[in-house]
C-alpha cells in the first residue's frame, strides 16, 4: 500500500469514528427525552391517583357522617341497642309422639269410618244412600233392574232412584249386537262400582250370569267319573284334537291321538263336526275332562268259547278194499 492508499484510509477511518461518535452523542440524547418524558408521566398519573383516592376518602366521610346523624341512628344509639348483645330467642318445646296421641287416635278413628263405609258426612244428604249401594257391593247382594234407555256404550237403568249404568260388555255372556232390543228389559245384576263424589254407579249382569254358570258347571262334571262311557256331539276339531259337547256348558277333550287306534294326522280323518260319538271319560281334574274312543271295545261283553269234544264210539271196520270196491282201473 503506497502512501496516497494509506492516507486515504485513515481519511475514512476517521470520518466513520465521527460518524459513529455523533450517532452515538444522538442517541444519548434521545434516551434523556424518553427517560424526561416517562418520569413526567408516572409522577401526573401518581398525581391523579392521590387526588381519586383523596376525593373517595372524603365521599365516605360525608356518607358515614350522614348516617351518624340520621334519626334511626339516633334512636338506635338511644334505645341502647348498638351495645346491647343480640338475645337469643327462646326454644320451643319439641312435640312428642305421647302429646300428638289424642289427635292420631282420632284420626285413625275417622280413616276407619270411611273405609268401612261408616262415615257419614253431614253436609252431603245422599251419603246415607252411597253408604247403603256400597255395603250392597260388598255382600255381593243381587239388584233386579229394568232398562229404562240406551246410551253410548252400554245402558241406564235405576236402584233406589239412583241412575246406574250398564257397559254393552256386561249386559249379557255373549256379544250384544243390538242394544235397543235390551230396553224394558230386567236384569238380575251385581254391583261393581260405587264412587259417590263422581255419582258414578256402575253395574254388571255378565258377572252374576258368569258365576251361576261356573257353579252349574261345576256341579254337572260331578256327575262324570272316569271309566264312564257316555255320548256326546263333536263341536269343532283342532289340529290337536276335537271338542265334544256332553251336556250343556260341559265339555270335554278328545285328544287326536286318542280318536283311533290307527295314527291319524287330522281328527277329521275320523270325525266331523256335529257327529254324535260315544265316548269313555279318561280323566277329570282341575275342570278339565279328558276323552278317549280308542278302548271303547274292551267294555263291549265277550261271548263265551264252548270247547268241541269228539268222542269216537264206533269201531274202524272199513279197510282199503272196501274204500277201493267200485272204482274201474
Amino acid at each position: 500500500m503506497n502512501e496516497e492508499q494509506t492516507k486515504v484510509v485513515e481519511a475514512v477511518e476517521e470520518k466513520a469514528a465521527e460518524v459513529v461518535e455523533a450517532v452515538t452523542e444522538k442517541s444519548e440524547a434521545v434516551m434523556e427525552t424518553v427517560k424526561e418524558k416517562v418520569g413526567a408521566v408516572a409522577e401526573a398519573i401518581q398525581e391523579k391517583a392521590a387526588a381519586v383516592i383523596d376525593a373517595a376518602d372524603e365521599k365516605a366521610e360525608e356518607v358515614t357522617k350522614k348516617i351518624d346523624e340520621s334519626p334511626a341512628a339516633e334512636a338506635v344509639a338511644s334505645a341502647g341497642l348498638a351495645e346491647e348483645p343480640p338475645v337469643a330467642a327462646p326454644e320451643e318445646p319439641v312435640e312428642s309422639m305421647d302429646d300428638l296421641k289424642a289427635d292420631l287416635e282420632k284420626s285413625y278413628q275417622e280413616y276407619d269410618q270411611k273405609g268401612t263405609r261408616k262415615f257419614v258426612e253431614n253436609d252431603s244428604p245422599d251419603a246415607e244412600k252411597w253408604q247403603e249401594l256400597k255395603q250392597m257391593q260388598d255382600d255381593k247382594t243381587v239388584v233386579k233392574v229394568k232398562i229404562k234407555e240406551i246410551v253410548k256404550g252400554g245402558a241406564i237403568a235405576f236402584v233406589n232412584e239412583t241412575r246406574a249404568f250398564i257397559p254393552a260388555s256386561q249386559i249379557s255372556l255373549g256379544y250384544v249386537e243390538k242394544l235397543e232390543d235390551w230396553v224394558g228389559k230386567t236384569l238380575e245384576t251385581y254391583i261393581i262400582t260405587v264412587d259417590p263424589e263422581k255419582k258414578r254407579l256402575v253395574l254388571s249382569a255378565r258377572e252374576l250370569l258368569r258365576e251361576r254358570r261356573d257353579a252349574e258347571r261345576k256341579a254337572k262334571m260331578e256327575a262324570y267319573k272316569p271309566g264312564a262311557v257316555v255320548e256326546g256331539v263333536v263341536e269343532s276339531l283342532k289340529d290337536y284334537g276335537a271338542f265334544v259337547k256332553l251336556d250343556e256348558g260341559v265339555t270335554g277333550l278328545l285328544h287326536v291321538s286318542q280318536i283311533s287306534r290307527q295314527r291319524i294326522k287330522h281328527p277329521s280323518v275320523v270325525l266331523q263336526e256335529g257327529q254324535t260319538v260315544k265316548v269313555k271319560i279318561r280323566d277329570v281334574a282341575n275342570g278339565k275332562i279328558s276323552l278317549t274312543m280308542r278302548n271303547m271295545d274292551e267294555e263291549a261283553p265277550r261271548e263265551e268259547k264252548s270247547d268241541f269234544h269228539y268222542k269216537n264210539s264206533a269201531a274202524v271196520t272199513t279197510g282199503l278194499g272196501d274204500l277201493l270196491k267200485g272204482l274201474k282201473f
